[in-house]
């Protein structure tokens, strides 16, 4: 029994864990790296292993540096089966397909201004994968995982998903491997939300087991608590309407986006926002994930669930406009003041979300709200951390507009409820830190005992 670690080693974005027992091969995640243009170089490399020998997929959730390399894991030669939940099951196809889409445009953009400055074009890049490498992956998605319920994969191998509160249809997942008459339980986290969110249920770790592979995206901080973040959020908006300006909400299409409408709704509702508020969510991947959400109430904990029942819809309200098409997303230019747009990307990498920094940061008016997570290398991050001015589409672009950053929105646990998570596992031999940036895994790793920790670099393997 072996374990090799090909992504999120040292680093936020990534994941991609490899554990083999019986002669076979068992893959946790294949994430994309996101991030500088390093990062993107670094998706064509080698993957440190032969998609070809891997027999299951088992993807945690469908955030895109969970799942965003399994079009190239199939591309490369990737012939086994698939299993997650049924709630990531559909979000990843969505998450795959926007991904290639983007991909497939920025190589169109470039191939433009190859030939326009007549550039060779035998230099040109072209995308990672295409939308057809997303659509044919959908055909090794197999068996559909039940929180709880354990799948057989094969003679000594047995799976089971339990619910990790992250994001909708999120797991932890629990292997069960033998041996030459040697067992053991080796749990991997994925990412992890935290207690007493709104919508998903709480993180549900099974207890008992010999090794954890864990997140440690905030491993050394802790969160502000939720309340004071909704009344931050409704503060920030408000001021900026008095001044006369937009609220820009960089937003995840998956949880983020639908949490936040969540919380708008209940504004308007008790009043603390203005009942004529207008509400632009400017992400078609937010929208169609917004519309999944609906479909699956079994991931709701039972608040969400009890709204459903009286009729009432979490995710919507008086005011609230999705805007699908390219030109109404344009159209937003023009909107002056009083209105809130939530676009993606989150961390602002891609997406309609940089136009609208493009038309707001030099206004002394506006505000940027930072609800999430932004990893070193983006353009979130190089807000966030104060930067005076941005370069994009060509400009050099002032920063003026009032930047908020409210860390009580993240869908990641924060360093106490990690601890509490780990905890609750039981006694592990060995706790692999993984999926965080190293200050924080080192900071993280101090506050463990009666634990071996192994903090792993790329393509190092380790026996179980």
């Amino acid at each position: 029994m072996k374990i090799s670690f090909h992504g999120a080693d040292l680093g936020v974005t990534g994941s991609c864990h490899l554990v083999q027992c019986g002669g076979k091969q068992i893959l946790i995640d294949c994430g994309l790296y996101q991030g500088g243009r390093e990062l993107n170089e670094e998706n064509r490399e080698a993957l440190g292993f032969d998609p070809a020998d891997v027999d299951y997929l088992l993807l945690t959730h469908a955030h895109l540096d969970h799942c965003g390399r399994i079009p190239l894991l199939v591309n490369r030669g990737f012939r086994g089966e698939i299993i997650t939940t049924s709630a990531s099951r559909e979000l990843a196809k969505l998450v795959m397909l926007d991904s290639a889409g983007l991909q497939e445009e920025e190589a169109e953009r470039q191939a433009r201004r190859h030939a326009r400055h007549g550039h060779d074009k035998e230099k040109l890049i072209g995308p990672l994968y295409t939308v057809l490498d997303a659509l044919n992956c959908l055909d090794y998605f197999g068996r559909t995982a039940t929180y709880q319920k354990p799948i057989e994969l094969d003679e000594g191998i047995r799976v089971t998903f339990s619910d990790a509160g992250h994001i909708l249809g999120s797991a932890s997942v629990l292997l069960e491997l033998e041996e030459n008459g040697e067992k053991k339980r080796v749990l991997f986290s994925g990412d992890l939300g935290y207690q007493g969110r709104a919508i998903l249920r709480d993180p549900n770790p099974p207890s008992d087991v010999d090794v954890v592979v864990m997140e440690t995206t905030y491993g050394d901080r802790l969160h502000k608590t939720l309340k004071p973040s909704i009344e931050e959020l409704y503060e920030a908006i408000n001021t900026t309407f008095a001044a006369g300006g937009n609220v820009i909400i960089p937003t995840f299409a998956l949880e983020r986006a639908q949490e936040i409408l969540y919380y708008l709704r209940e504004g308007v509702k008790d009043g603390s926002l203005p009942g004529s508020i207008q509400v632009f969510l400017d992400s078609p991947m937010a929208i169609s994930a917004t519309e999944i959400f609906r479909r699956h109430d079994e991931c709701y904990d039972q608040e969400a669930c009890d709204l459903f029942t009286n009729g009432q819809d979490p995710f919507n309200f008086p005011g609230l406009h999705f805007t699908r098409q390219t030109s109404e997303s344009m159209a937003l230019n023009r909107v002056g003041g009083g209105a809130v747009i939530m676009a993606g990307s989150g961390m602002c990498t891609g997406g309609r979300v940089r136009h609208h920094l493009k038309h707001h940061l030099w206004r002394k008016d506006s505000s940027i709200v930072f609800v999430g997570f932004a990893a070193r290398g983006t353009l979130a991050r190089l807000i966030v951390d104060g930067a005076k001015e941005i370069h994009m589409f060509g400009e050099h672009i002032p920063v003026r507009a009032n930047i908020y950053t409210i860390g009580g929105f993240s869908a990641h646990a924060d360093r106490d409820e990690l601890l509490s998570w780990h905890r609750r596992t039981g006694s592990p031999a060995r706790t692999f830190l993984v999926h965080g940036e190293q200050d924080a895994m080192e900071s993280f790793a101090g506050q463990l005992s009666n634990t071996e920790v192994i903090m792993p670099g790329l393509h190092e393997e380790y026996p179980l």
